[in-house]
């Protein structure tokens, strides 16, 4: 444990061991994380780790950056073996699943199917997210055409988060498209008659979008000043975003204070509702 008083006492190792791809750690690992301010993990992922030899190389590299282990892991030997090294290292390790498999594997009365990766079995919905990712892919930023072949279409100005947005809604298995909204460039006529897609509005207060692109532009090492970053422009802009969605009645959500989780999470009930009222 690092002293209290230490200056690097908000920075730790974090050792995610997985049979699999790691996704389910990395989720619990960083939801757990965020409820503890001012920490900074310094995260470590080793998935797919199926035999001793790649569990050896784990472990050295666990020896090396001690810190916490956290792991979904079903071969019992494999899982002795990181236990009894975790102890010996004194470093803790947290079976993640563990407490959900017993007390379900209680209540069904089932045993537990001891099979690496089973949470990503290759079934309807594995594919049904990877079809929804490429479609994302292909309609980022305007791209493509089939636009009816969507479940959502996003539209907003620069920096408003449209594409990691689109990106999490394809993890979720939703496709989803996004339009940059340009003032001065039409859309593409096909978004004012689609029947099929949840059609949603992007906006955030100009504060923010100024904030956000003059980042941008010194990331790019660019500090030339422009109607990109200059205030009035950037209200031009969003009142002009406003006043479009208000026209053909498109629901809005304004981002500046919303998580990309948040967004997507009111999108997703804004288009289980679209869909319950077509039923």
């Amino acid at each position: 444990m690092l002293p209290s008083n230490s200056p690097f006492d908000t920075c730790f190792h974090i050792h995610m061991v997985s049979d699999s791809t790691g996704e389910t750690l990395m989720e619990v690992m960083r939801a757990s994380v965020a409820q503890f301010e001012g920490t900074s993990p310094l995260e470590h992922l080793y998935a797919l780790v199926r035999s001793s030899k790649q569990l050896d190389r784990v472990l050295d590299e666990v020896e090396a950056y001690p810190g916490v282990v956290m792991y979904t892991i079903v071969n019992a030997d494999l899982r002795r073996e990181l236990e009894t090294r975790c102890v010996e290292l004194g470093v803790p390790a947290i079976a993640i699943l563990d407490p959900m498999l017993a007390t379900l594997s209680s209540y069904l009365g089932r045993p537990v199917a001891s099979r690496a990766g089973a949470q990503r079995s290759l079934d309807a919905d594995y594919y049904r997210r990877i079809d929804a990712l490429n479609y994302a892919m292909a309609h980022d930023d305007g791209q493509g055409d089939d636009f009816e072949g969507a479940d959502i279409v996003l539209l907003g100005v620069s920096r408003t988060s449209k594409t990691p947005t689109s990106v999490y809604l394809a993890h979720r298995g939703y496709r989803a498209a996004n339009i940059p909204l340009v003032k001065g460039v039409p859309l593409p006529p096909q978004i004012f008659n689609l029947r099929n897609p949840l059609v949603v509005g992007l906006t955030a207060s100009p504060e923010r979008i100024v904030q956000i692109r003059r980042n941008r532009l010194l990331s790019l090492n660019e500090d030339r000043d422009t109607n990109y970053i200059d205030d009035f422009a950037v209200r031009e802009e969003i009142l002009y975003a406003k006043r479009l969605y208000a026209k053909h009645k498109w629901p809005t959500i304004d981002v500046t204070r919303r998580s990309i989780e948040e967004t997507a999470a009111k999108i997703i009930n804004l288009l289980m509702e679209k869909r319950n009222m077509t039923v």
